[in-house]
């Protein structure tokens, strides 16, 4: 077992920083690339859209969901650098599988097995990140960590696509399955377990009057039933999560059925579509993502209510780009070379920007405002509102509504399918706009604030 370092940030911080994030990319395309990999799928099983929600959703969002918090009460325990090299291995060898299934029900369980081990992943990876970097880099830290499922559309869905048309769609699970295992192993011999808060400010001694939401006993002998009905009790949190669950059913509806809808209502090929959505939606989210940790950073010192005012701003610049995007005719194009580029990837290049602001600001909000003995079970409890709003009923709603709307509108039924799942982010804005003063509040109450800036 790795043993705890002295607080300080040297060239092992980088590289456990860097590979952590190698771990996510990894993890993110095992988990998405089944959304380049739709419509062979599909045709080879005789699925339905209703089918293939399930496969790409509910199948592995249920079990992500239900097993990440436990996962997160075990990470504020134990080593937390080994959960994430064992969860990888095992979540790469369940993609392998995938590859194999001869039947839909033989990839549909590889699928949740693919869940229960990325169920590991997340959330001890923030918790050891949190921890690395002091907490006025943490926005920026955070942002680069998450750089993974922007970098993850690209490589997995423009390579997917490639490999899928080429190979065969399994061929495309075992190329991405494999290093994995690799990545499992580097993280247990070069991420060590950094000291748990040891960059963050003393917090006042808890008592019930001064602090009542924070903790009324030690985090280490409570319950996690108990802690988590404590953690839902904060305002803040519950804002946050619950606008994060929003987000995250209309993100990953998107995510999933956009290469598809691509083939379907822009006659694309499934190359040409994974290409020209990863490139579009995935450099545009890398850019949003890196500049959003950057500017947080520095307008966090003024006031803390940027942590979540710059995600509200990025969802609502977001909601408009994507009903454009998916709206525009598509009849227009721009030649460049060999492909030809539909204008409406245009619009998917500004929504994955602006889209991309509210995940990592949400989870650095989310290590502000508990203490770094519970940011494990925090973690991965907003993760369950992403995970079962999002993988587990985005993807499957979608559905739905595609095969209900198929009878009246043909291949358009799958684009205003998508339209009415995107209006969700309307909810994710207002929530954060209600979480705004809480957040100022519950910092102030563990004294991280001075002068209304970050501590």
């Amino acid at each position: 077992m790795n043993t705890a370092q002295t607080p300080g940030v040297t060239w092992r911080t980088h590289l456990s920083l860097a590979l952590l994030a190698l771990v996510y990319i990894f993890s993110v395309i095992d988990r998405q690339v089944i959304a380049i990999l739709i419509q062979p799928i599909k045709t080879e099983f005789g699925a339905t859209d209703t089918q293939m929600g399930l496969l790409s959703g509910l199948a592995f969002g249920l079990f992500y969901a239900a097993l990440g918090v436990p996962v997160g009460k075990l990470a504020d325990r134990y080593n937390r650098s080994l959960i994430v090299a064992v969860c990888c291995s095992l979540w790469s060898v369940a993609t392998l599988a995938c590859g194999l299934a001869t039947q839909f029900w033989q990839l549909f369980l590889a699928r949740m097995s693919v869940a229960i081990g990325e169920a590991g992943g997340m959330a001890p990876s923030i918790s050891v990140v949190s921890d690395l970097y002091p907490p006025r880099q943490r926005s920026m830290v955070i942002s680069l960590f998450m750089t993974g499922p922007h970098l993850a559309v690209v490589i997995g869905l423009a390579l997917g696509g490639w490999i899928a048309q080429q190979y065969g769609w399994r061929a495309t699970f075992i190329f991405f399955g494999a290093p994995g295992i690799v990545l499992g192993l580097l993280v247990w011999l070069f991420v060590k377990e950094p000291v748990r808060g040891g960059f963050d400010a003393p917090l006042p001694p808890v008592t019930p009057a001064a602090n009542a939401t924070t903790t009324d006993k030690p985090v280490a002998t409570e319950s996690l039933w108990r802690q988590v009905l404590r953690l839902m009790t904060i305002p803040a949190f519950r804002w946050v999560g619950l606008a994060c669950g929003m987000a995250g059913l209309a993100g990953y509806a998107y995510g999933v059925w956009t290469p598809s809808f691509l083939v379907r209502t822009h006659g694309l090929s499934l190359a040409h579509a994974g290409l020209m959505f990863g490139v579009a939606s995935g450099f545009g989210a890398l850019a949003g993502g890196l500049s959003s940790g950057w500017l947080c950073d520095r307008l966090v010192t003024r006031d803390v209510r940027w942590q979540l005012g710059l995600p509200l701003i990025g969802v609502l610049v977001s909601i408009p780009c994507a009903i454009a995007f998916l709206l525009w005719p598509a009849s227009g194009y721009w030649q460049m070379g060999p492909l030809m580029v539909p204008h409406a990837m245009l619009f998917a290049s500004i929504f994955g920007f602006f889209a991309s602001w509210w995940p990592s600001l949400s989870y650095s909000a989310i290590s502000h405002m508990v203490r770094a003995s519970e940011r494990g079970v925090a973690a991965a409890l907003l993760n369950f509102f992403i995970t079962l709003f999002g993988i587990g009923m985005g993807p499957l709603l979608t559905g739905v509504l595609s095969d209900l709307l198929t009878p009246m509108l043909g291949l358009q039924a799958l684009r205003w399918s998508l339209v009415c799942v995107m209006l969700l982010m309307i909810p994710t804005a207002i929530l954060l706009g209600m979480a705004l003063k809480p957040y100022r509040d519950q910092l102030a109450q563990l004294g991280r604030t001075s002068n209304a800036g970050l501590a």
